[in-house]
This record gives C-alpha cells, sequence and structure tokens, in this order.
C-alpha cells in the first residue's frame, strides 16, 4: 500500500519540562486566549473603552468558551454516554471500568459559540452598558483568530481526522488507529510513547504501520481557511465603516465560520451525535445550517453607519 507523501504524524503530548508536560493542545489554546486579549486591547484603545472592561472580558470569554464547548460536545454529540456518567462532564476523570485520568476529551465549537453569546448579554447589560451586538461585533475578530490555534491543537492531538483518501493532502495519524493502550498491547511496550514511536521506527512493526491508512487532515483545512475568516473580519473592522453597522461583523463571522466548517464536514469521520437520526448531513453540518442563517439575517439587518 501506497500514500502519496508517506507523512506519518506521530507527535509528543508536548513541551517535557521534566517536572511537567505543556500539552500542546493547552498551549494553542493558552496563545489563542492571549492573541484575542491583544486584539480586543487594540479595539477597546481604539474605541475609548476602559481596560479595567477588558480583564473582566477576558474572564467571562475564557469560562463561557470552556463551558460552552463541553456542554456542546456532550449535548450534541455524546449524551448517551454522559447522562450515565454526569460527574465525568466537568471532571478530569473516568471512574469506570477503573478510576483514570482523561483530561478534558470533547469540546465542540457550536457549543462555545452559543455560550459565547449569552455571555456577551450578561456582559454587555452589566458591565459594558453597550448594546449587546456592539461587543459581539467585535469580540468576533479574536474569536476568529482563536479558532485557526483550536484547529491546530486538533492536529497536534491527532482528533477530528478525515476519512481515508489517496489524495497528496493525506496523512497517516498514528494515535487516532492506535489508542496509547493498543500501542501498548500490540507492542508489548509498557510506556505508550516508546510504544508509538516503535510502530513508526521499527521494522518489527511493519505490519502494525501498515495498518495506518492516510486520512485527510481536516483541522489544517480548517485552520487554514480560519486564516482568511479572521483576516478578512479584521479588515472590515479596521479598514471600513461597516463596524458601525450593528450586526454586521457579528454576521459575517457566523456565515464565513460556518460555512468553512459545514463545507469541511463532508471530508470529516463521522463526529457522532444526532447525525443517524437525521440523515442526509452530519451533526456538525446540521448545526451549522442555522449559524449560518442568522448570521445573513444579521447582515442584511443590520444598522446604516450612525454618522450616515
Amino acid at each position: 500500500m501506497t500514500h502519496a507523501l508517506n507523512i506519518i504524524w506521530n507527535p509528543s503530548e508536548g513541551i517535557d519540562l521534566g517536572f511537567f508536560v505543556i500539552r500542546f493542545y493547552s498551549l494553542m489554546f493558552v496563545i489563542a486566549f492571549g492573541l484575542g486579549w491583544y486584539i480586543m486591547k487594540n479595539i477597546f484603545e481604539r474605541e475609548n473603552e476602559s481596560l479595567e472592561k477588558l480583564d473582566s472580558l477576558f474572564i467571562w470569554i475564557v469560562l463561557s468558551t470552556l463551558i460552552g464547548a463541553r456542554l456542546g460536545h456532550v449535548l450534541f454529540y455524546d449524551w448517551e454516554y454522559f447522562r450515565n456518567h454526569l460527574l465525568e462532564i466537568f471532571l478530569p476523570f473516568r471512574f469506570n471500568p477503573n478510576f483514570e485520568f482523561t483530561g478534558y476529551q470533547g469540546l465542540a465549537s457550536h457549543g462555545a459559540a452559543i455560550a459565547i453569546v449569552v455571555a456577551m448579554y450578561f456582559y454587555s447589560k452589566n458591565i459594558m452598558k453597550r448594546p449587546m451586538l456592539w461587543i459581539l461585533d467585535r469580540i468576533v475578530v479574536a474569536v476568529a483568530s482563536g479558532a485557526f490555534f483550536v484547529r491546530i491543537g486538533n492536529f497536534f492531538n491527532s482528533e477530528i481526522v478525515g476519512k481515508e483518501t489517496t489524495s497528496p493532502f493525506g496523512i497517516r495519524f498514528i494515535r487516532d488507529q492506535f489508542s496509547a493502550r493498543d500501542a501498548v498491547n500490540a507492542t508489548q511496550i509498557a510506556n505508550p510513547k516508546e510504544a508509538f514511536k516503535a510502530i513508526v521506527t521499527d521494522p518489527k512493526f511493519a505490519d502494525l504501520l501498515e495498518q495506518v491508512p492516510a486520512k485527510h487532515p481536516t483541522q489544517l483545512y480548517e485552520a487554514f481557511f480560519y486564516v482568511f475568516v479572521f483576516a478578512i473580519l479584521f479588515f472590515l473592522y479596521w479598514k471600513t465603516e461597516v463596524r458601525n453597522k450593528s450586526g454586521y461583523l457579528f454576521g459575517m463571522f457566523l456565515v464565513l465560520l460556518f460555512s468553512v466548517r459545514f463545507v469541511v464536514e463532508f471530508l470529516k469521520e463521522s463526529q457522532g451525535g444526532f447525525e443517524s437520526a437525521l440523515g442526509l448531513f452530519t451533526t456538525g453540518q446540521w448545526l451549522s445550517i442555522p449559524c449560518v442563517i442568522v448570521g445573513f439575517y444579521f447582515i442584511f439587518t443590520a444598522e446604516k453607519p450612525l454618522h450616515s
């Protein structure tokens, strides 16, 4: 079996400091939130808003993003499991069949989007003292930049992979094909990191490596297009007057980002959820459709520039 570029993806979990490992996925979130804070700082300065409000905004965004993304995964994609394991929704542990630290496996962008909108309602009312759409039109510039880094984090985690392909873009995700337990059992090497490495480099395990198919790196596809979503929103805010049209930038964000999501979903492996009940589209696509429709509504109903 041949592969176009024969790219084998078996990254380390993160940066090992000896006493602590900085996971790449977590690092991408830190970068996303840090860049988002910097972007909003510049926006607040341009709008003559107090940076004290920015500090509280940062807290609201971080909490709503993480809580919303987690609940989104639980409710949209894996409720059948979590309804019988309620403690595991917010605790990074698995209790059955054995106690195991799992981390938070499963975050859904649609859940994050809903939670951010809800959080911005209360933030704008209680702290910003401006219309809700004013803050949404500006926060989406920062959120779009963060979307890129989240998908890069997914790539490092070998998750949300695409369908099998013979195209030149195919990548062989070792850690998608084999879980840590699978790798240990197959190689009889106790250390999962060394077990994965052996599958890739030791000719003795060539048969295991041959089992790994090339798949679309859909995380990278999304990340690539999110750069353009960010660039468009950034340009519209800083270089045009549409920032004064209430709801326009928020609508553009919804249309652009979730249109990308809808298209790339055609190449993704199933993430589960309710798609088997509805058919035709994936769960991610069904969730993206109303986001795009709402986005068009805000674009076409946006108020004219306030100074016109």
